[in-house]
């Protein structure tokens, strides 16, 4: 039996194989980064650069604070004042998914009980993100992302 030779297509195959294989790996995880990419934040960055200061010092003016948290199948959120006292709002939207990608986002519609803002949620375990945006009577907004994390 004759013994078999390691030629320069041998080493070619391995070459193009290997180079091959990480370059493929590559294009793969690029395209799972772009496709699950939620897209842009504003639609104007200079213009919402232009605004950011005026905005700032608005919402520090109304002296709030917001946390979330989950209880008993609820999404709770706490918007309270400088003296944490509990804050009614007079309009509050809130957007509530994942940090990686937008497949579970959802808009719930939250009710205030006096305390806090709740809506029915099962939320899977993971790191969440609940951005909300509040305004208060005179239209002054109070936005805020706030991250939250569900043990399993």
């Amino acid at each position: 039996m004759a013994e078999r030779q390691f030629t320069g297509k041998h080493a070619l195959a391995v070459f193009v194989g290997f180079f091959g294989v990480i370059i493929a790996v590559n294009l793969f995880l690029a395209y799972s980064a772009v496709k699950t990419f939620p897209g842009l934040e504003v639609k104007n960055g200079y213009i919402a650069s232009q605004q950011f200061n005026d905005r700032l010092h608005e919402q520090q003016a109304l002296g709030w604070d917001a946390w979330a948290e989950t209880k008993g199948g609820l999404l709770i959120v706490h918007i309270t004042d400088e003296k944490g006292v509990p804050v009614q709002v007079a309009e509050l939207e809130a957007v509530v998914g994942r940090a990686t990608h937008i497949r579970d986002d959802f808009s719930p519609d939250f009710s205030f009980d006096g305390v806090a803002y709740t809506t029915p949620a099962t939320l899977g375990t993971g790191n969440w993100n609940v951005r909300i945006v509040a305004r208060n009577a005179e239209g002054s907004e109070f936005s805020r992302r706030i991250p939250l994390h569900v043990k399993g």
